[in-house]
């Protein structure tokens, strides 16, 4: 190549090279950047105003209405997780100076003292149990001391499923707990519960002391607590720790309903007066509740229900005071909903017999046909549980489905 020729061609070379890197630089890109494919180009869309005054986007009117999706408005189910993390109650001391409150028993006055204390922290949780296809949640009441109560549960009619038959989802269990009532026995048994947790993995715990009245604080823990974490879930059975229950006959019985009905079925009370005794249990103090009657509930031994009436449940139940006796408070809550428990002769929540003496109440063939007994120990519900699941041989069967 001649010298000429060779000196027009570096110059052409440094002119491109020259080109290149002016370009680089003003597009603010590496070298290594420009020799990518360079991204499709976006536009900034301009602003162009209406007489109005409203903005719009020139790019919309080339739009069809149909290419257009109006977004859909987002309703809140709440809040997505416990949202309770400190326990700041404190009495209230305007009804210390009511002359009908001096005249109530102490337990009493202690339940009014601190009945708006509606939610406390939760110490044990397990959104899990509610993930996936889940067709039956068995929420079992339990207290932190009854542990053998719990492993018989397990053992026997707890028993998770991983399907329920026929193409239903699982069956998964959860107990329902607070803390230790007596203080100098609280951190032992709370290390005692923590490890029982770690083995199982299903227990839920509040922070409120486990006592008679608290009983209605575990139902609304409990309604709140579904209401968060388990959208989804078709049915619950709820129920004591000394009750026999037959999953079969459960799952036989919710073949014939479906999850969007108002189902509550259980051993209803109908017309059921309080009781104003002072030296029973269920004694109610005429200021508590004046009515003649209570709504129709079903005994807290058992009940079956559908997910979607929790979670209305869960709403209704907000809107009253809570009331000490919990089964009762559901039904009022019920009652708010317009919706009447179903009642079953298969739920026994006072024993096949009420009289406890009664050789009906230990007789097997009676167990296998019906749903829930109340109310049986963990010896004898290991025992019955083995009667009604061996080689069992009854004159007749009976229909309570």
């Amino acid at each position: 190549m001649s010298p000429w020729k060779r000196t027009v061609y570096k110059t052409v070379c440094l002119s491109l090279a020259l080109l290149v890197a002016i370009t680089v630089f003003q597009r603010s890109l590496t070298p290594s950047q420009f020799l990518q494919e360079s991204p499709p180009p976006t536009f900034e869309p301009q602003k162009a105003q209406k007489p109005s005054g409203h903005l719009v986007n020139p790019n919309s009117f080339w739009k069809n209405l149909k290419d257009v999706v109006t977004p859909m408005p987002t309703v809140s189910r709440g809040p997505q997780a416990w949202d309770v993390t400190t326990t700041n109650c404190s009495a209230n001391v305007n009804l210390t100076h009511q002359p009908w409150f001096q005249s109530l028993e102490p337990h009493f006055r202690q339940f009014l003292l601190y009945r708006h204390c509606r939610y406390f922290p939760m110490l044990l949780n397990h959104p899990e149990k509610c993930s996936g296809d889940v067709y039956l949640l068995v929420v079992v009441k339990s207290v932190i001391t009854q542990h053998d109560r719990r492993e018989a549960i397990r053992q026997t009619w707890g028993r998770e499923q991983e399907s329920a038959g026929r193409g239903r989802g699982a069956v998964r269990t959860l107990f329902l707990l607070g803390t230790a009532a007596k203080q100098e026995e609280r951190v032992h048994y709370q290390q005692l519960l923590a490890y029982e947790d770690r083995l199982y993995g299903d227990i839920l715990q509040w922070d409120f002391l486990d006592s008679f009245f608290n009983l209605t604080l575990k139902e609304i823990h409990f309604l709140k607590w579904f209401d968060i974490y388990c959208p989804n879930v078709r049915f619950i059975f709820k129920g004591d720790d000394d009750v026999f229950v037959n999953p079969t006959n459960l799952l036989e019985f919710l073949a014939y309903w479906r999850p969007q009905e108002d189902l509550f079925v259980g051993d209803v009370l109908q017309h059921a007066r309080p009781i104003r005794r002072k030296d029973n249990k269920y004694y109610i103090p005429g200021v508590l509740y004046s009515k003649p009657s209570y709504p129709p509930y079903a005994g807290g031994g058992g009940f079956l229900m559908a997910g979607s009436l929790a979670h209305r449940l869960h709403h209704a139940c907000d809107t009253l005071e809570l009331y000490p006796i919990d089964d009762v408070f559901l039904g009022m809550c019920l009652e708010v909903l317009g919706v009447q428990p179903t009642a079953h002769e298969g739920f026994k929540t006072f024993g096949i017999s009420r009289n406890r003496n009664s050789r009906m109440n230990k007789e097997p063939c009676f167990f296998r046909s019906m749903l829930v007994v109340h109310k049986l120990l963990p010896p004898e519900l290991l025992a019955m549980w083995r009667l009604v699941h061996g080689n069992l041989t009854c004159s007749r069967k009976l229909q309570v489905l």
